[in-house]
């Protein structure tokens, strides 16, 4: 995809024409149906009759060689109902785009809003260009998206130029990351272990100019990484230590330091603790959290922001054999606490703890987040609409509450209050992993990874099980999102901005 970015419009044969329409009252709101009526030279009564501007509608009218695109936002517009729309027509609705396409806002002079909107267009457009099925013996044709020639002209006011540019830029940036680990959180188990994580890992930072230390199952055992090994025990594959660090351009005099990591089971069984077969395929998802650091690293060292970042993502299977970690079993960990297994399916923290431990007590950063599709009970909480967050900084919730209200990517606090660390004390060990209770499931499992944070004053964590994974236009099944990219991306853009 090239951007190109222009002041008037300027029409072009076989073109296809793009005019995203805000709704009012059920309806397409005023200001844009005056212009739309003047664009195609139709009554006003005429296109009212034919498109009400509902969210993801589309029209398609023909004029001449070019072909005009209504594209309904629906009402109050913000940055998430344009991703979608575009992602949209991207995905069910690319035969009506061509080689060129402009991008025109039934826009006023003095309208600030468009440049941000058009990074959700741009984000909207490539993400819904990805294609799942890449298994196939036929793939199809591809998008015409990310066909080499695809030019996209972004039709602004003078004034909006020029930070429209930078907007646009990021979104295309992003969507490219996002797409990226998608494809890895949907392969299949059998072609995604841990080694491909970290090469994957290791060819992202040789390209985009970031450092990846990848260490192996002898340097793990050496580290003595043991929740990560205990993990592993049951797998014919060896797990992988993934640590990335970028350092960004130093503004100001300052450059925050900020840790991440995430959770990175490429296969999740349940262990001994096997889980139901219903649905278990779609546990080739739970390195959703690893995907998302991943992708932020990338789309952080691509876009220059001005932090320092370090990384850590432990990665596993969780499997079974008889050599697999049984419950009641007590296993050390990297901080040198010791850990009852009482769920076997409870595996996730495991390596959390031990990426967790390892952050902080070896890279000290200043605030620390962690990312997992750790647990059915944050699904069961919020649906599939947000995240749940953890954190022990009122400040680090709010810059994460604020970013997902931004981008889409919505997250909502819940509490980590003392009482419920009574639920994960042992009789045998200094912590247990489950609590062994149908109730506050999520809630305990970020008790557990507190336990392992040393008390670090700035600390977060992200339960996107019910987010990372879900509806898509991709197919008929569940597939990724890409959620968290996004959400950190703009979080970080927000502490280098203080």
């Amino acid at each position: 995809m090239t951007l190109q970015f222009q002041s008037d419009f300027q029409q072009q044969a076989q073109q296809t024409i793009i005019i995203p329409v805000s709704q009012d009252q059920g309806q397409i709101a005023a200001a844009p149906l005056a212009k739309i009526s003047q664009l195609l030279g139709q009554q006003k009564d005429v296109i009212l009759r034919s498109f009400k501007a509902g969210a993801k509608e589309v029209m398609s009218l023909p004029s001449g060689d070019q072909l005009f695109v209504l594209l309904g936002l629906g009402a109050n517009v913000n940055f998430s109902k344009t991703l979608q729309a575009f992602q949209h027509l991207s995905s069910k609705h690319s035969h009506l785009l061509t080689a060129k396409t402009t991008l025109l806002w039934p826009a006023t002079e003095g309208d600030d809003l468009f440049g941000l909107l058009s990074e959700a267009a741009v984000n909207g457009l490539w993400q819904g260009s990805y294609h799942l099925g890449r298994y196939k013996t036929s793939n199809g044709q591809s998008n015409v998206v990310q066909g080499a020639d695809f030019e996209l002209s972004i039709v602004l006011p003078e004034d909006q130029l020029a930070a429209a540019k930078e907007y646009c830029q990021r979104g295309l940036i992003i969507a490219q990351a996002q797409t990226e680990v998608m494809a890895l959180v949907n392969a299949p188990a059998n072609y995604k272990h841990p080694h491909d994580l970290a090469a994957w890992a290791k060819a992202s930072a040789e390209k985009y100019g970031y450092q990846a230390t990848i260490w192996d199952k002898d340097q793990i055992t050496k580290a003595g990484m043991h929740a990560l090994l205990a993990v592993n025990y049951g797998s014919p594959e060896p797990p992988a230590f993934i640590f990335l660090e970028y350092k960004g351009p130093n503004r100001n005099g300052t450059q925050p330091k900020i840790g991440l990591v995430g959770k990175g089971v490429t296969f999740d069984t349940g262990g001994l603790s096997i889980k139901p077969s219903t649905n278990m395929h779609y546990m080739k998802s739970d390195m959703g959290g690893a995907a998302a650091v991943l992708g932020t690293m990338e789309a952080a060292a691509r876009l220059k922001l001005p932090v320092h970042l370090v990384a850590a993502i432990p990665s596993t299977d969780n499997s079974v054999d008889a050599l697999a970690v049984k419950p009641s079993d007590v296993i050390s960990s990297y901080s040198g606490k010791s850990i009852e297994i009482i769920d076997t399916d409870a595996e996730g923290r495991l390596i959390l703890a031990d990426g967790l431990s390892y952050v902080i007590r070896e890279h000290a950063p200043q605030v620390i987040i962690d990312l997992a599709t750790l647990t059915g009970s944050s699904v069961r909480t919020f649906g599939y609409q947000a995240a749940a967050l953890f954190s022990n900084d009122d400040q680090l919730a709010h810059h994460l509450e604020q970013a997902g209200r931004q981008t889409g990517e919505r997250v909502w606090r819940l509490p980590i209050w003392e009482e419920y660390g009574d639920d994960m004390k042992s009789d045998v060990a200094d912590i247990k992993n489950f609590s062994g209770r149908p109730v506050a499931g999520a809630i305990t499992a970020a008790k557990f990874l507190e336990f392992f944070t040393d008390n670090h004053p700035s600390w977060a964590h992200l339960d996107i099980a019910g987010t990372a994974f879900g509806d898509t236009p991709y197919g008929k099944g569940k597939a990724a999102t890409g959620y968290g990219i996004r959400l950190l991306i703009q979080f970080l853009m927000s502490v280098t901005q203080e």
